[in-house]
Parts: C-alpha cells; structure tokens; sequence
C-alpha cells in the first residue's frame, strides 16, 4: 500500500467567497489580525502585556530591556506571522506585506551569529541553552518560526526567513541528533516535527527530514531521554512535580516509543501536534507501522476521549486526557488550541486514507470546538472550551477557576488567539484533495470557487451554498477540456437522506459510495452540474451510556453544528430543562441575530421551584411547559454573562 494517495489542493486554489466561512475570513483579515499586532506591540489598552516583539528588538540589541513574558512568547509572534502571511493570500496588503518585512527583517537582526534564535535564552539565560528540552520550549518555538516562514514565502515568495531558520536547523543539528557527541533529545512540546516536513517539502533539504524523524523515533525509548536530562540538572524526579507528575511521561506522550503508543495520553495539545508530524513521517518515508499506529490513535481519541464540539482534553490537570469515556461537562478543558491540532491531525490521515471520518471531524471542529474560541467581533478568545457553565460555581468552585464565562481580550499564555486566526485564514488548504489517478475529493462545504490541477489541466468548480445553514449544494464543473475523471463528494455522516445528481439525473449513492465518499466517474464537459441535497434538520444525540455525566441527557445538532441553550435567550437554572422525547424542532434562520445562525426553538418542561427552602424534600417534583430557544454552541458568551448546556435532561420513558 503506498502512503500517498491524496494531495492537498493549495488555498491559493481556492477562494472563500460568502457564507459563514467566508464572514470568518473577512473578520480575522480585516479586524483581528490588526488588532492581534497592536497587542503584540503593546499598543492595545484593557489586555494583558505581550512584550513579544519588543523582546525581539532587546535580542537585537536595538533596545534596553528585560525579557518579559511566557518562556515561549517568541511563538506568538510567529503564529502572528503564519496568520498575517495566509491574510495576504485572501487579500493583497502592500502595507500588511511591509510590516511582515520589517517584522522578519528585526528576527533576522536578533539571530546570534551561530544561528540560534530565541529570545529568552538570548536575553535572559543564555548559559542554559539547550539543558532542558522537556520543559523549556525551544524546539516549540522553533516549530512555529518554521510554519511562519513556509506561510510568509507562499504568499510572497521571499525567503528570507526560510534562510533565517535553515540556519538555525544547522545549530540545532549540531546540537542534537544520533551521531556521537550530540544530545539525543527531541522536545517536551512537539510541534517542530510537522513544521521541519513543511520546511522539507518548500525547500527539498533532506536536512529537515532527517531531523524530524530523529525526533519521532528517539521520543520515549531508553535509555529515556528525559530523564538523563533531568539527572544533569541535579531535578527532583517527575513523580513529584506539580501539575504533571502524576501524569508521569505520559504527559509529554514519552511514555513509551511512539510506535508503541495505542491510547491518546497526556497534554492534548502536544499529544495533536506529535500525531500530525508522525503521520506527516509516515506520508513521505512511506512507514506503514507507523500509520498503523496512527489509525489505533485516532480511534481511541475520536470514538472514547472526544466531545460532541470535537473538544479534547478532558480535565485541567496536565491540560490532558484523562480516560476513555470520561467527558465532564462542566470541567473540561477543551483548549482551542487541542482542537486546531486535531484538525491538523484529521487532515493528514485523510490525506493517507480517504474516509470521512477524518473529513467529519475536521468539519465538527471547524463550526464548533475552535469557532467558539473567537467572539463574533474577532477581538476577544477563549482559551478552554466548557459544554456547561454557571457562573456562581465558576466564582467559587476552585476545580472551575480554569472555566471562564466570558472571551477575555487577551492571555499571558496567548498560544490560542494567534492560532485561531492562522487556522481560518488557511482554511481554504482543508476543502479539497486530488488523488494521482484522477480523483478530486470534496471534503468540506463552502460557498467558494477553485481551480483544481488535474492532469495537464485544470477543473474549474464553482460551489453555491448556504452551508451550514443549509444542506443545498450546487456545484458547477469547467474543466479546461472533456475528459474522464472521477469528483468524489463527501456525504457527512450527521446526514441520514442524502441526495446526489448529476445534470439533473440521480447518482446511485449506494453504488458509489466508498468510506464515505460518493464517487461519479464519467466523462466531465464544461458547464456540467452536481446537485447535493443533504436534509438538514435539528435531530437529538445521545451519548454512549459509558459517558457518566451524559447519562440520560441529550444534545442538538442541526447538520454539523452543535446547539447549546443560554440564559440570555431563556432563564436561571437551564439544569432544570427536561427535553420530550417526541420534541417537535422549529428552526429558523435569522441574518440580524449572532450575525446570521438558524435558531432551533421547541417546547420542553421545566422542574419548578419548591415553596419552600429546605435542601430535602419528600414531595414530588413539578413541571412546567416552557419555550427553549437553543443557538449555535459557538456563539455562546457573546451577550450578558450567564448560564449555557449543551447537553439536557430527556424525558424518561420506558418499558423492559
């Protein structure tokens, strides 16, 4: 089996032109990533001091100053970059491109002259360079410059900081690798794994291959790293280390080599980021165990340790896993970030192995667990992801004082905002694939256009669509001359009674459906026509009766949004909603609410008060009827402060 059946069709390709992804794109482009450069300049009031790129300038030597900021605040400025750089691909900016100059131009001046750049270590520690690769981030940061630099040269061609990190790659590499004398480390927060194959796949160095490899294959074998670190430092063992100790390696997914890994453990975030550059490996030195072993990864994070949003990281301790089917409500974690990894995660297998199960996760994500980590005006952001908040528990409930009721404008530890802005300005990168054989894939939905290499040509698709308000797709094909090819559509799997033709004649969906996918294969022309109709209609999910906290409970899902209810839209006490079992749904799209949502409105009963205020009672319980009006999860939080479910009590009824 060869492990490179899909190629990724580049955003370049693709343009975003109206609907709800295109009103994402418009407002990070215009509104949020400003805003994120006034904060990094330390020129936005009311949010916490970024310093990032001051710190740049004292590296530099070109200011007075102390470091100031998270051990990896060089990564927000790199995210900044990767976000800015695909803003310019969605829309020219001759100014936005001059200041992305300057910026990379001050990075280049605070680079030490054997390569090394950081500018903590630069600044601050410059004796403790490269002692503690578990904790200390600066294979992370690293990562993320490299991203920033294959971002900046796709949008501009330029490639001075792909020159600035490849020489920074040379230090690292006479620092750490298998040879003798060097450090055979790899680092505590993987991300620069999946960012070395993207600085190979530009550039076409080995170099940064061999190096991401090296990092995969060494993490977690004996004798273990990690520890040998930890004894040069004169370090306490982990067992006895704050948030992560009882955790033990598995927070840092060192457990155990990687190849021998089955269940998704540890921070979850840096669990995603491994995963991606594993199966980035597996993609281009064509190692099936290692796939394998993916698969196995996938499965138990996507079908035992994810949420109905796509959130993962169940509990705040370690920011981590905890165990199968153990999905809190109410003290989730669900970091924005873990489900941006997860995306890239999804979009790799599927580009290793055409499924919609990785395509429908990475649409579940896109619309819910990392859209509610940005306000609908793009300046404020949440950090974690809750699917229940009441605000007097979140004011005196230690074991809640990671859940917040509402986005703040900005964090000392900012890894989210910068990463949500990159995510959606390249969304176009994740909607389409073409298979060597002449494949194009449909993975996701969007009103957009895209030209598409095939062949020796191109196919030209022009995508009309309400979606995800509406299940209704039409999709003209142009391609450049009549050919044979095959459009593989994507059912997703929320819907039940899917519908395709093609110029007006029916597909036989059962007949060409293949994991997921509808494949029409014919001889294409210029001004051919698909048609998809996917009913959408708000329907209740139910989880495994293995989920404790969801027992007996049910959720809203209209298509692939995930609805939540809000005291601002219904009353104190949403705990009380008792949802029938024969619920009739009314939904109705309304452009001047939340920006444009379909809002799921139904009749349900409501456990009334007591008359009285003692804690126990011996009476039986009342119920009223009431109005419920339910919204898109990821539009929670944007209005008075308050209650918000995503999942209610159901209406019991029935026989054994």
């Amino acid at each position: 089996m060869k492990l490179t059946p899909l190629h990724s069709v580049d955003m370049q390709n693709v343009e975003i032109k109206d609907g709800l992804l295109g009103r994402i794109q418009d407002f990070i482009v215009n509104e949020t990533i400003p805003y994120q450069y006034s904060i990094l300049n330390d020129e936005a009031e009311g949010v916490p001091k970024s310093n990032a790129i001051v710190n740049f300038r004292i590296a530099s030597g070109e200011q007075k100053g102390e470091f100031y900021g998270m051990i990896f605040q060089d990564s927000d400025v790199a995210k900044w970059i990767e976000a800015a750089s695909y803003s310019l691909l969605l829309k020219p900016d001759p100014e936005l491109e001059k200041t992305l100059d300057e910026l990379i131009d001050l990075i280049g001046r605070a680079q030490e002259p054997d390569g090394y750049l950081n500018t903590y270590f630069s600044i601050s520690q410059p004796d403790k360079k490269w002692v503690n690769l578990r904790d200390w981030h600066e294979l992370y940061c690293a990562g993320h410059m490299m991203e920033a630099a294959v971002a900046y040269y796709r949008a501009t061609g330029k490639t001075s900081l792909i020159d600035i990190m490849s020489k920074f790659t040379d230090h690292i590499m006479t620092v750490l690798g298998p040879e003798p004398g060097k450090k055979k480390g790899y680092p505590g927060h993987p991300e620069i794994e999946l960012a070395l194959v993207k600085m190979y796949k530009v550039t076409g160095d080995e170099k940064y291959l061999k190096l991401s490899k090296f990092f995969i294959d060494e993490r977690g074998t004996e004798p273990h790293f990690f520890k040998m670190e930890a004894k040069e430092r004169n370090e306490r063992e982990i067992s006895t280390m704050g948030d992560r100790g009882e955790l033990g390696y598995r927070y840092w997914q060192a457990h155990l080599p990687v190849r021998e890994q089955t269940t998704a453990e540890g921070h979850s975030v840096r669990a995603m980021y491994l995963y991606a550059g594993m199966a980035d490996i597996a993609r281009e030195t064509q190692d099936q165990e290692l796939f394998d072993v993916l698969k196995k990864l996938w499965d138990n994070t996507t079908k035992k340790r994810m949420y109905i949003t796509a959130a993962i990281g169940s509990q705040s301790y370690g920011e981590s896993f905890s165990f199968d089917y153990d999905l809190p409500n109410d003290t989730v974690y669900g970091e924005t970030c873990a489900s941006i990894g997860l995306v890239f995660f999804a979009h790799r297998m599927l580009q290793l192995d055409p499924d919609s199960k990785y395509s429908d996760v990475m649409e579940k994500a896109i619309y819910n667990g990392i859209l509610s980590g940005i306000s609908l005006d793009g300046k404020k952001f949440f950090y974690v992801n809750p699917l229940e908040v009441h605000p007097e528990v979140c004011d005196n409930r230690n074991d809640h004082k990671h859940v917040k009721i509402q986005r703040p404008g900005w964090y000392d530890c900012a890894c989210c905002p910068a990463n949500v802005s990159r995510f959606y300005t390249s969304i176009g990168d994740y909607m389409y694939s073409v298979s060597d054989d002449g494949e194009i894939y449909i993975h996701l939905f969007a009103d957009n256009s895209a030209d598409i290499p095939l062949g020796d040509g191109k196919v030209g698709l022009d995508v009309n669509t309400r979606y995800p308000w509406d299940g209704d797709i039409s999709i003209k094909v142009n391609p450049d001359y009549s050919g044979e090819f095959t459009i593989a559509v994507r059912v997703p799997s929320w819907c039940s009674d899917p519908c395709v033709s093609v110029n007006g004649h029916p597909i036989d969906i059962d007949k060409n459906l293949q994991k997921g996918y509808v494949k029409i294969k014919r001889l294409w022309k210029p001004g051919d026509k698909i048609d998809v109709c996917y009913p959408m209609k708000a329907k209740l999910v139910r989880a495994n009766p293995k989920v404790r906290e969801n027992a007996g409970k049910v959720a809203v899902q209209r298509g692939p949004v995930v609805y939540c209810v809000e005291e601002a839209d219904n009353y104190k006490g949403l705990h009380n909603i008792v949802v029938p079992r024969d619920v009739k749904f009314n939904e109705v799209y309304d452009e001047e609410f939340l920006n444009g949502v379909v809002v799921v409105n139904f009749k349900a009963y409501y456990l009334e008060d007591w008359d009285h205020d003692r804690i126990y009672s011996f009476n039986e319980n009342r119920y009223k009827q009431v109005e419920v009006k339910a919204i898109p999860y990821y539009t929670w939080s944007n209005r008075q402060p308050g209650e918000m479910m995503v999942w209610l009590r159901e209406e019991t009824c029935f026989t054994v």
